[in-house]
């Protein structure tokens, strides 16, 4: 029996359709097999404010049935390994990379390259430069620093000198929360603000630099913390020498040694975010992105001061006590 050429022809072209499709299909199911991946800014487990955070991550991740890695650097001064990491992230080839850059400045070519390379690019509590990102989720940071300041003014009145306690310098987090505390200060000629102390996310360098603060100024009324860590060290060294309790302390995040300090009026107030809906909205956030669909461009997560006075109330509650794996 004689076989058309014809007939060949148009079963190679049936047979070739049939390999792209399955070979479309396949990639499709791949890439959406694929994993999130999280960068935070550290994976030091002492950090509640991560811990938490993560909280957000996973109990999106299991609603929304994807999977999501977590790599970070040890401590949120090393922004070379967290360079690497993104770099390595892009190797894995996920559907999205969240990060929460360590230097907003710095970050910037990798996360450039990140987007370049297909991989949908979500930011979270610290962003980049010029808004390198589908969507940045995060806490107000300059409005949070301006509520730290009129928090303040409830415990220290009149003429005073304020100190800045905070982490790294090039986050976008810290820049922001400064920026607020001093354009908050800077229109009143009764009050000074010394140079800010950075303690590059380390609670011991915090407390040894407070402690030398307040060693060489007798004249500080009011110290503001700008992290967790910054705000801890701050107040163990508070504890040590403010017996009188004279100086004001006004920090971020919530902890259970911050809970304990403002039991024992060191701490008098703490702007508290909230990293639980951080995590949860940029992986929800991130699965939008790569399904095509439309995303703010900003999202503030909010915050909330807390006090020795309203730190008992319900919705306090929730945001002091927040189940933390240990």
């Amino acid at each position: 029996m004689k076989i058309k050429a014809g007939s060949i022809v148009v079963v190679i072209v049936l047979i070739a359709v049939m390999l792209i499709a399955y070979l479309v299909v396949s990639n499709g199911m791949e890439a959406k097999n694929r994993p999130l991946i999280l960068i935070p800014k550290t994976i030091d487990n002492r950090v509640e404010f991560w811990q938490v955070l993560n909280q957000g991550v996973f109990a999106a991740a299991k609603e929304y049935n994807t999977e999501v890695k977590v790599i970070g650097p040890p401590s949120e001064s090393d922004i070379d390994e967290q360079i690497k990491l993104v770099e390595e992230a892009i190797a894995m080839k996920p559907r999205a990379i969240i990060l929460a850059a360590t230097d907003h400045n710095r970050l910037v070519p990798v996360a450039q390259k990140v987007i370049s390379s297909g991989i949908k690019l979500i930011t979270v509590d610290s962003g980049l430069k010029g808004g390198v990102s589908s969507s940045f989720i995060a806490t107000d940071s300059y409005a949070a620093g301006r509520k730290a300041v009129e928090t303040m003014k409830r415990y220290v009145q009149g003429p005073a000198t304020f100190a800045i306690v905070s982490f790294v310098k090039t986050s976008t987090t810290q820049l922001d929360r400064e920026n607020g505390v001093r354009d908050s200060l800077k229109n009143d000629p009764s009050i000074h603000v010394l140079d800010t102390l950075y303690s590059n996310g380390s609670e011991e360098k915090a407390y040894e630099q407070t402690k030398k603060l307040l060693a060489e100024r007798s004249d500080i009324r009011g110290i503001f913390g700008l992290n967790e860590v910054s705000t801890v060290g701050a107040a163990r060294a508070l504890k040590e020498m403010d017996l009188e309790r004279n100086i004001k302390l006004v920090g971020f995040d919530s902890s259970m040694n911050e809970i304990a300090f403002l039991e024992e009026d060191i701490l008098q107030a703490t702007v508290v975010q909230k990293p639980f809906n951080m995590g949860y909205l940029a992986v929800k956030t991130a699965l939008q992105v790569y399904n095509g669909e439309a995303v703010k461009a900003i999202m503030d997560t909010g915050s909330e001061v807390i006090t020795k006075e309203n730190m008992y109330t319900s919705e306090n509650q929730k945001l002091l006590f927040p189940f933390v794996e240990k």
